[in-house]
């Protein structure tokens, strides 16, 4: 029972931190008031979670990573290609090599081989830490696609490095042919299981649903099964699990385009990933709080700490591997820009120029979280003599600090280094919008135009019917001809028709928000019941989420 407390605990801490981030004088970082509530759940309980890093990356990592790239935008992602693969590869070996040089330099008594499993796992910044960064920070979109593309890539890359430096501090050898070799395998069959596993389950549940029906729940536990069945069978084929999950999202966000799933399923599933992704976010950030006071315990004791400076040393040393990192990750950035600039003038292509500040938000937003968390948790405990293995403890810590750190850093300096910033209009996705309006007005009056007639209903004659289907063809006709006329300017302002679109969504809304309270009081006195209650506020919820 203790154990199912404690997880109550902290989903109950996930709820709370919701409502803390709002009524405090200052503002918080939702990730920060997290962890805090995480240390003060550890502080005042006995009993502590038992934070086993495999069932972690199999319960947490699969569902978020895949509604990651699920919803990410495939226009970014494929656009900025060579941007986002020169973050998620090069500058992860960057990484790893300088900054496995720092930390032995810092703590010479760390084997380099440690140090540099330290720098991998560091290495990879962690997706769910950067949406939840940016839901606070206004960071430019087309930065932030490409800083969601980096941190759902290069979690294979910083990873196969973390295996590899790990077998090497165990063994004393290392093979870059073999780390070659494993990385092509780890991240191209990650990819190929994801995408595989994602088209045969939705063929074969189109197919069943086609033959013998669905009840309506059935898609979306199939959705939410989906990113472990990839992760799992990535896994058992010693392939890429995260990058299986990512690449399982991204297919299906292209199955979806078949349009084969209902509107009220899309609904449905989209409430219920909001309340998974908000809730494993939550937990995620709690953990790592609870675990905060074991593994300051654990290292403040560790052989490698100066006895004179312990505190001091593990915050100092934690601040420096932190500020190491974001000035490795700015070289990387001012170098690779560098070069893409001379590459474009030497084609004579016209060149945006960023801002030195937007390199310095880039640098900024490279953000730690639970997958580095997760992964220097799996360091043996034992090299293959019996001898403890060196510095695990003192890793641990140094890799949750820069976790803090980061967080702590992107949320205090992005929103002064972006104010003020100017950045060149994306006009293409409004066009984009006009153009995709447009056509769907169109599409929607050919479709009123060649429509049958709906089947004739009681208490109504066929000249009464046909005056009345005529009326009812007329009002949507007119509806998505406003539009047209509205979205190509023939004869009608467009800030006319924007006001006049907002005005009847503002009477629309206040017309629904009145409906359903009259519902709501009729069910209240038993007046109506409840299941038809429930399907008349459902209709209501659907209108009003296309008016939202």
């Amino acid at each position: 029972m203790d154990e199912v407390g404690i997880v109550l605990a902290m989903l109950l801490a996930v709820v709370a931190s919701g409502y803390l981030v709002r009524i405090l004088p200052f503002a918080v970082p939702l990730p920060l008031v997290q962890i805090a509530l995480g240390a003060a759940i550890s502080s005042t309980t006995s009993h502590g979670v038992r934070l086993e890093p495999h069932i972690f990356f199999l319960v947490f990592l699969p569902p978020l990573l895949f509604l990651d790239g699920w919803r990410i935008p495939k226009v970014g992602l494929f656009r900025d290609r060579s941007t986002i693969l020169e973050l998620a590869l090069g500058l992860v070996l960057f990484t790893v090599i300088g900054a496995g040089f720092l930390i032995h330099w810092l703590i010479p008594s760390l084997p380099l081989a440690v140090s540099f499993a330290l720098a991998a796992i560091l290495a990879p910044t962690d997706p769910v830490a950067v949406s939840s960064i940016a839901a606070r920070v206004p960071i430019p979109p087309r930065l932030m696609h490409i800083l969601e593309g980096e941190s759902l890539l290069n979690d294979a890359s910083g990873l196969v490095c973390f295996r590899f430096a790990v077998a090497a501090a165990l063994t004393g050898t290392f093979s870059l042919g073999d780390a070659t070799l494993t990385f092509l395998w780890v991240a191209l069959a990650g990819i190929a299981i994801g995408v595989g596993l994602t088209i045969a389950v939705s063929w074969a549940q189109r197919m069943l649903a086609a033959r013998i029906g669905e009840e309506s729940g059935s898609p979306i536990l199939v959705n939410l099964l989906l990113p472990f069945g990839a992760y799992l069978a990535a896994e058992h084929l010693q392939a890429s699990g995260i990058l299986a999950a990512v690449a399982a999202g991204v297919t299906m966000s292209y199955v979806e385009l078949s349009g084969r799933a209902l509107a009220t399923t899309r609904v449905r599933r989209a409430v219920v990933w909001d309340t998974v992704q908000f809730a494993l976010n939550g937990v995620m950030f709690v953990l790592l709080g609870e675990q905060l006071p074991s593994i300051v315990s654990a290292a403040l004791v560790a052989p490698e700490l100066p006895a004179a400076h312990d505190v001091w040393w593990l915050l100092g040393n934690a601040l420096a591997i932190s500020v190491g990192l974001i000035l490795l990750r700015f070289i990387w950035v001012w170098v690779s820009l560098r070069l893409t600039l001379l590459a474009a003038r030497r084609q004579e292509q016209a060149v945006y120029r960023p801002n030195p500040r937007l390199i310095l938000a880039t640098s900024l937003a490279g953000v730690r979280g639970a997958i580095t968390l997760a992964g220097v948790l799996t360091l043996p405990l034992a090299m293959p003599n019996g001898t403890p293995f060196p510095g695990r403890d003192l890793v641990i810590f140094l890799a949750s600090a820069v976790i803090v750190v980061s967080l702590v850093l992107a949320s205090v300096g992005l929103p002064r280094v972006l104010r003020g910033l100017e950045l060149p209009a994306e006009a293409a996705h409004e066009s984009e919008e006009d153009q995709a309006r447009h056509a769907a007005a169109l599409a929607a009056l050919e479709a009123i135009a060649t429509a049958p007639p709906p089947p004739p209903t009681s208490g109504c004659d066929a000249e009464g019917a046909a005056e009345m289907h005529a009326s009812a063809a007329d009002q949507v006709r007119s509806l998505y001809q406003y539009r047209l006329d509205g979205g190509t300017g023939a004869g009608v302002d467009p800030d006319r028709a924007r006001a006049a679109e907002s005005a009847e969504r503002h009477y629309r809304l206040a017309a629904l928000e009145q409906e359903r309270a009259v519902l709501l009081r009729m069910a209240r006195h038993n007046q109506l019941s409840d299941e038809i209650a429930r399907k008349l506020l459902r209709e209501i919820d659907l209108v009003e989420a296309r008016y939202r």
